[in-house]
């Protein structure tokens, strides 16, 4: 089962049919990043290139409504710009060790969010009932700056967050703990410890607690693990270099107890960590067989160590952020539409679940 979106770039943005091609394929929405998304073929897009794919009015399609509008599909995006900081962003050899997390940190300052969301609030103008992209959607994703960037959504009523880089590690400094906490920069992630790179980057503690207080008050809406997974060689652990190597954090299938694990030490309910999850937890009762249902059974108390001997499908572990962990939450069983894909560590012989594709 695979959720398709499509990719907003420079070329189908200038291109109305391109454009839309796309959106009558099915795709459920178009990402777009406004710094380099380190694929090639997946070029940055400038606030100009946003501005055309929201308000560009269809010639000849007898329609009132610019693309994106009319196709009723949301635009994310990654929000960040590269900025001249006056040497802010320089990295001097022999100075920074590319082997540590805070070196890193130097690339990727919360200005480059500030200047990112300024630029799209100013779009979301238009938007708004009157505006030239009137019934369009955009919204900001993988936001990391709890402070100047996220106080800008808030005040502004952009239309809100939608995701939040909430990252979990056992390890404080060097030692294995006893519970589990939200990756803070100064504190838990080791030198060379390449598992741990991703853009925006992880912050400091004091952001972090920002970050939870913003969720829990509703002010952040959705949960995400910007997933990004690779094969071990582009993740450089033996080099452990953060300045090279592949950036994003894998293991999307520890998220849900890695997130329900730390939540509860917040307070968090099982009703908002369904809400505001990207994972739906649903509960049924009765017969599921036959039904078109994305069903998780879990036992939320039931902890469990994450290791090399947890069943689970794990092709690359050695590139997990997640491994060494305990955790609560154990998943015991999936279903796609219906279908059981998952059991206490076995896997369906084929796939047997449809494209998610727009209706």
């Amino acid at each position: 089962m695979g959720c398709f979106w499509g990719g907003l770039v420079p070329e189908n943005a200038e291109n109305a049919s391109s454009l839309e091609r796309l959106l009558n394929a099915g795709v459920l929405g178009l990402k777009s990043f406004m710094v380099p998304s380190g694929i090639n073929d997946f070029p940055m897009t400038t606030s100009s290139h946003i501005k055309i794919s929201l308000c560009r009015w269809e010639q000849g399609k007898g329609s009132d409504f610019p693309t994106l509008a009319r196709y009723k599909r949301p635009l994310l995006v990654h929000a960040e710009l590269l900025l001249d900081l006056d040497g802010e962003l320089e990295v001097e050899d022999g100075v920074d060790n590319a082997r540590s997390y805070s070196t890193y940190l130097k690339t990727r300052p919360t200005s480059m969010e500030e200047a990112a969301i300024n630029q799209l609030i100013a779009l979301t103008k238009e938007t708004r009932a009157g505006g030239s992209a009137e019934g369009a959607h955009l919204y900001i994703v993988h936001q990391s700056d709890a402070r100047t960037s996220l106080n800008l959504i808030k005040n502004r009523e952009v239309n809100k967050v939608k995701e939040i880089l909430l990252l979990f590690a056992t390890v404080v400094n060097g030692v294995r703990a006893d519970h589990y906490v939200l990756i803070s920069v100064s504190e838990d992630i080791p030198d060379g410890d390449t598992r741990f790179k991703c853009a925006p980057a992880i912050r400091d503690a004091a952001n972090k607690e920002k970050l939870w207080d913003a969720l829990l008050d509703g002010d952040i809406d959705m949960l995400s693990s910007d997933h990004s997974p690779t094969v071990p060689e582009m993740i450089l652990l033996d080099e452990g270099d953060f300045l090279k190597a592949w950036g994003g954090i894998s293991s999307l299938q520890f998220v849900l107890p890695a997130t329900w694990t730390y939540g509860r030490k917040y307070g968090i309910t099982f009703e908002q960590l369904a809400s505001c999850a990207y994972l739906i937890i649903v509960l049924v009762q009765g017969a599921i067989a036959g039904n078109q249902a994305d069903i998780v059974v879990w036992e939320p108390d039931v902890e469990f160590d994450l290791d090399n001997d947890h069943p689970v499908h794990i092709k690359h572990p050695s590139i997990s952020a997640y491994m060494g962990s305990r955790l609560s939450g154990k998943v015991l069983a999936t279903f796609a539409h219906g279908n059981l894909v998952y059991k206490e560590g076995n896997h369906a012989s084929h796939a047997c679940a449809l494209p998610i594709l727009h209706r």
